[in-house]
């Protein structure tokens, strides 16, 4: 029988929520791809798209679909991961004896130009948490030197970090972080990070459940990442820094030095919670091109003749 494509689309968004673990995010963007990808299929038919015409996809009909969001202005990421959602779309169907078609594998990923991660220097990460504390609302600077200090000083992501609750409040020398794939792993905190976090909690206003977030906005409600995207956009106007000074730069800069500083690549990898050591080597990168870009202005038989 005959199943809506609809259908068959919320049951994926399940399975990856529950069987393959998929963060919140993934779940929305690879759901917006699909449901993207489902309308263009309609209006391709003329009807709402069923398996039998999953079944029909042929690979002219995914390129006619990237061409058509390529027009849309959308980059060669945004097609990297519209053609991911869709493959893991038709992995599924094929798990589950629904519909056979390997369509979407004959499809090629567009190249991407690798780019390396922009860290802050070490003198611009002292000064962002520097400024972060002056606030008119004192409660505000705690928090948010709290915040970007425990970013920067031990490597979390944003969300990792706004997941914290009252109740792990005071922390220890260590705290258990569940990252991406939720896979839990151990950072070690300085006290500087402990003590920030301690301060904050003490001047919040707002009276708590333990297991209530422990970052919460003006308002009393918990923060979100877009509210630390806008504290980060504030201080690079305030201290002139590269569009690339965002809440994410603070755990580049965390690698980054720590490497710089003779930290152990197995190390930062496991700090980092990175899957592949891969992931964690393109930090050493970072280090290579500034030590290149030092010899290029500084060596004399790298300076123009006058």
């Amino acid at each position: 029988m005959a199943r809506s494509a609809q259908i068959l689309r919320a049951e994926w968004l399940s399975s990856l929520a529950h069987e393959r673990r998929a963060s919140p995010h993934t779940l929305r963007a690879y759901g917006d791809d699909l449901t993207r990808f489902l309308d263009f299929m309609g209006a391709h038919t003329g009807t709402a798209p069923e398996t039998v015409d999953l079944q029909a996809l042929a690979p002219a009909d995914i390129r006619a679909f990237i061409t058509q969001r390529r027009k849309e202005a959308l980059g060669a990421r945004g097609v990297q991961r519209a053609l991911a959602a869709v493959r893991s779309f038709f992995r599924y169907l094929a798990r589950e004896g629904i519909v056979e078609n390997a369509a979407p594998q004959a499809v090629r990923t567009p190249r991407i130009a690798r780019t390396l991660p922009r860290p802050l220097s070490e003198v611009d990460a002292a000064r962002t948490l520097e400024e972060a504390a002056n606030n008119d609302v004192a409660w505000l600077g705690a928090r948010d030197t709290a915040l970007l200090t425990l970013l920067y000083g031990a490597g979390l992501r944003i969300s990792e970090g706004l997941s914290l609750k009252r109740a792990d409040v005071p922390l220890g020398e260590t705290l258990n972080v569940i990252g991406k794939g939720k896979k839990e792993r151990s950072v070690p905190l300085l006290p500087a990070v402990r003590e920030a976090v301690a301060a904050y909690a003490a001047v919040c206003p707002f009276a708590a459940a333990p297991a209530t977030p422990l970052f919460l906005s003006r308002t009393g409600k918990p923060m979100s990442p877009r509210e630390a995207q806008a504290l980060m956009q504030k201080l690079r106007s305030a201290l002139g820094l590269s569009d690339r000074a965002t809440p994410h730069a603070l755990r580049h800069s965390f690698a980054t030095h720590l490497l710089a500083n003779g930290g152990d690549l197995r190390a930062v990898q496991e700090l980092l919670g990175h899957a592949s050591l891969s992931t964690t080597q393109t930090y050493t990168e970072i280090d290579v091109k500034r030590l290149m870009d030092v010899y290029a202005n500084a060596h004399p038989r790298c300076k123009t003749a006058p």
